[in-house]
């Protein structure tokens, strides 16, 4: 079995922070961790936005380490923006790396895979334009080094089922909207008969039927964000949205799910568990009962 959240520790300096325990609806990294916490995992796959406001070493120490940090032996991490911290620091996410080490990845990308049981996972970068110089991710689109490696990747790997996660959803009804720049890499993995992908990045629970190849879609004249309905195929990936891992809920405001979105929620913390079987999976969005109640359960046969 393995856990997945995204969205997890508030900055230490926040008002709402209150010696890391949080409060009804925000900074709910610690218990959310509890969750995790003598579980039988193995593996927690944090997706992202691991530490707020920047993923700077010493919020690293005083907010994530004390939560989810207790699980960081089993911890496979996807980078997410706010590691990369903007103006806050060195935009390399050089803090994420240094408190993660080898289980991050290699730098500067970021980007692995690996195996648990008969599952290949593969961990990948959506933060495309972030970075400078040595740090520099190089994009996500075709031929970018991100996207070169992948297709290596599922070349070299013949597994049934396949799980690949990273931060910001290639689609999402929430506030932030869906990631465009992932399309190229979002069509690879339809391509080669994905089965699950994971992010964050909107502070909610969304689930999808499956969705197979869908090209690229700008965003609206003069909307901010894009809201783009996939192309439903039920030989494609099943897509979840976690990022529940604590820090606080965005609502959907007016915006009405998506094709295929069967399932959503922003009032409630918690993680997806997945167990992984030798050709299907179950998931389980495991709540924090002190959060609220939404939970939701189901099964899935791998391509």
């Amino acid at each position: 079995m393995i856990a997945a959240a995204g969205d997890i520790a508030c900055d230490p300096t926040s008002t709402r922070f209150n010696n890391g325990l949080g409060s009804k609806g925000n900074c709910r990294q610690k218990w959310t961790s509890d969750l995790l916490v003598s579980s039988g995992l193995s593996a927690v796959l944090p997706l992202g936005d691991e530490q707020y406001e920047c993923g700077a070493a010493t919020a690293f120490t005083a907010s994530y380490a004390p939560s989810w940090g207790r699980v960081k032996a089993i911890s496979y991490p996807a980078v997410g923006n706010h590691e990369y911290g903007k103006s806050c620091h060195s935009n390399d996410a050089s803090a994420y790396f240094a408190y993660f080490g080898p289980q991050a990845g290699p730098t500067p990308g970021g980007w692995y895979s690996y195996d648990i049981g008969t599952w290949h996972l593969i961990a990948l970068n959506s933060e495309c334009g972030y970075g400078s110089g040595a740090g520099k991710v190089g994009g996500c689109g075709p031929g970018s080094p991100q996207e070169t490696w992948l297709q290596q990747d599922l070349a070299a790997h013949s597994n049934l089922c396949t799980l690949a996660y990273w931060h910001e959803p290639r689609f999402s009804s929430g506030e932030h909207g869906d990631a465009q720049a992932m399309a190229t890499i979002w069509n690879d993995l339809v391509a080669a008969h994905v089965d699950v992908v994971l992010s964050g990045h909107n502070h909610d629970y969304e689930r999808f039927d499956p969705i197979g190849t869908t090209p690229p879609q700008p965003p609206a004249s003069g909307a901010a964000v894009s809201y783009q309905d996939p192309v439903l195929d039920p030989n494609g990936i099943r897509e979840f949205v976690v990022g529940t891992g604590g820090k606080n809920h965005y609502g959907f405001g007016s915006q009405p799910p998506l094709a295929g979105e069967v399932v959503r929620d922003s009032t409630t913390y918690g993680v997806l568990k997945l167990t992984l079987h030798p050709s299907g999976y179950d998931w389980q969005f495991v709540n924090d009962p002190g959060s609220g109640t939404f939970t939701d359960s189901g099964s899935g046969s791998c391509h």
